[in-house]
């Protein structure tokens, strides 16, 4: 039997709706999220991405040129993950789903920024600019105590009674559908 059995098994400390907005929360803290698709030859490929927007239904935007390599991965294989991570306040958050590109003008006008014309100089008016949108079906997330002193007197009870250390922070896996339901936009 396997001793180092996983939350997975035990009943979530929060509701659905509690966990869902600590995700959105989260993520809208972190911005920056690191991109995971597969390609063609199944191996895995990450890159930094900005995150636009979390939807109420839990979907993420990125914005990309369709005509791109990552593009093409998710068009030949729509498996994605997007994970977080504050590091400095022990957040961290890892996203999977679906990845889409999405030619909606009125979202891209919604979630346009100035600063995105490092990326794209034409602005909406650049070719091949695209949204890719990710409906998540899972999520994890561990959003542990940011407090050191409350961290070292976890630990040190741990080494003291050689049990493992305890509420440190949380833990919880959430399943699909986030909340709401899913918009429909139009695919490329």
């Amino acid at each position: 039997m396997n001793q180092n059995k996983e939350k997975t098994e035990e009943k979530p400390s929060k509701s659905h709706e509690e966990q869902v907005k600590d995700i959105r929360k989260l993520v809208s803290d972190i911005r920056y999220g690191m991109l995971t698709t597969i390609e063609k030859d199944g191996s895995l490929h990450s890159r930094p991405m900005s995150t636009q927007q979390i939807e109420e239904d839990g979907s993420l935007y990125f914005f990309l040129y369709n005509n791109s390599p990552k593009s093409d991965e998710i068009q030949n294989d729509h498996h994605v993950n997007v994970s977080f991570s504050e590091p400095k306040q022990n957040k961290y958050v890892s996203l999977s789903g679906k990845g889409w590109i999405v030619q909606d003008k009125d979202k891209m006008k919604e979630l346009w920024n100035p600063i995105l014309k490092a990326w794209f100089p034409k602005g909406l008016e650049e070719p091949n600019i695209a949204l890719l949108r990710i409906t998540v079906d899972r999520a994890e997330y561990w959003d542990y105590a940011s407090g050191t002193i409350l961290k070292l007197v976890g630990f040190a009870k741990s080494l003291l009674t050689g049990r493992r250390a305890e509420n440190m922070g949380s833990n919880e896996k959430v399943s699909a559908p986030l909340t709401g339901e899913k918009k429909d936009l139009p695919l490329s």
